[in-house]
């Protein structure tokens, strides 16, 4: 593990082909010199500008796109294990001080790579488990120091990390997670969920729609609801337990999903029908059928990660949507998400206007969202703001 304590003064130095003319922490790999000298992946180096001048201290990675991300401006900065308590300590600030988290959840996003000054970098808390995700081979050099902080505000909390494989052949380094702890129980608004870290679906539960959840489930008192996508349960109890929907049904095609769904719902005593399928076949077997519902959800999991497949991407969204709408009710409320960062928002609305129209029905959006204040992005980093919740009466 690196050491978090090297002095500035014998760091290696990298060199931008260009000036510096952004406040961006991503430099890409085609702006930056070749090192005369080796410098390991994941080095914390300095970072000079075209003319030699000094713009940034940050990680390297020379097998990474993302060959540079400057973590500071400052040159008497050192990126060090004081660098980490002191940013991560701000970031628990927000959550706790600011966003008053404690007092309805005990599962939140706590890092948010860039938006917290720590690009390549991703915290969530559930319950007592801190659940750290990897998007940088230098970060993941740091983890020592990383793990240090986090536990001087959460003593005694239990630490499981990982990176997804694609990220680790990206950056080239060789993430081996520890066992990931049994599943347990976390409490959002009053609600109880059973979270299983080290599952294949994120860092075991989307905490980035805990707010959307509670405004879904305050508009389906007595409503007929449809979760499509309903991945763990999450909207479907929330409608059921929270909002006092009529009737709901849970569509997802994932096995181990579902089992984890029906478990939630039982926690919190729900009557909810999940229905393991997928959603297009299911769709087309009901609709004919006369079948309609009050409100309809498709949050669907991430539909590309390359930005030349955004097309295809918005191609999926569109016909799974078009046909989603004709499952609502005249005068019902659809909520359609996208969590594709690569997709914009002014995309997405335009995808869902032809989408609709094709459909033959009009939405009539009440309500653009996206993911809580725990997931918060800086206005120079339009890449942190990745979900989009379009709330909609249909026509």
């Amino acid at each position: 593990m690196a050491d978090s304590n090297e002095s500035t003064e014998s760091l290696p130095q990298v060199r931008l082909k260009i000036e510096r003319r952004s406040s961006h922490p991503w430099v890409f790999q085609k702006m930056v010199e070749w090192p005369a000298t080796k410098v390991p992946n994941g080095s914390v180096v300095d970072v000079l500008d075209k003319a030699g001048q000094w713009v940034g201290r940050g990680l390297y990675n020379g097998h990474s796109r993302i060959a540079l991300r400057i973590l500071t401006a400052d040159p008497n900065e050192p990126i060090d294990a004081g660098f980490f308590a002191d940013r991560i300590g701000k970031a628990v600030a927000l959550r706790r001080d600011v966003l008053k988290l404690d007092a309805v959840t005990d599962a939140y996003r706590l890092v948010h790579s860039e938006a917290d000054g720590l690009s390549g970098l991703v915290v969530d808390r559930f319950a007592d488990t801190l659940v750290i995700e990897f998007f940088a081979s230098g970060m993941f050099r740091q983890r020592g120091a990383i793990q240090d902080a986090l536990l001087a505000h959460f003593p005694g909390a239990n630490v499981y990390y990982f990176a997804e494989e694609h990220v680790g052949k990206q950056e080239s380094f060789d993430c081996r997670p520890p066992v990931p702890p049994p599943p347990f129980v976390i409490t959002e608004h009053g609600l109880k969920f059973r979270v299983a870290p080290g599952s294949k679906h994120k860092t075991g539960f989307f905490v980035d729609q805990r707010d959307n959840r509670k405004h879904l489930a305050e508009l389906s008192g007595g409503k007929r609801v449809l979760d499509l996508c309903c991945n763990s349960g999450g909207f479907a109890v929330y409608a059921k337990a929270f909002g006092g929907a009529g009737e709901v049904v849970g569509v997802d095609l994932d096995e181990t999903v579902i089992e984890l769904a029906k478990q939630n719902a039982k926690l919190n005593k729900a009557d909810v029908r999940f229905v393991q399928a997928d959603l297009f076949p299911w769709l087309r077997d009901v609709i004919p059928n006369g079948e309609r519902f009050d409100m309809v959800v498709l949050d669907p999991a991430k539909m590309t990660r390359d930005r030349d497949d955004v097309l295809g991407a918005l191609k999926k969204y569109h016909d799974m949507n078009k046909l989603a709408l004709m499952a609502v009710k005249p005068g019902g409320v659809f909520l359609t998400c996208s969590c594709t960062g690569l997709v914009s928002e002014a995309d997405f609305v335009e995808m869902l206007r032809r989408a609709a129209w094709q459909a033959q029905r009009q939405v009539q959006i009440f309500k653009i969202s996206g993911a809580g204040g725990d997931h918060p992005f800086l206005a120079h980093v339009p890449e942190g703001r990745y979900l989009k919740a379009v709330f909609a009466r249909v026509l």
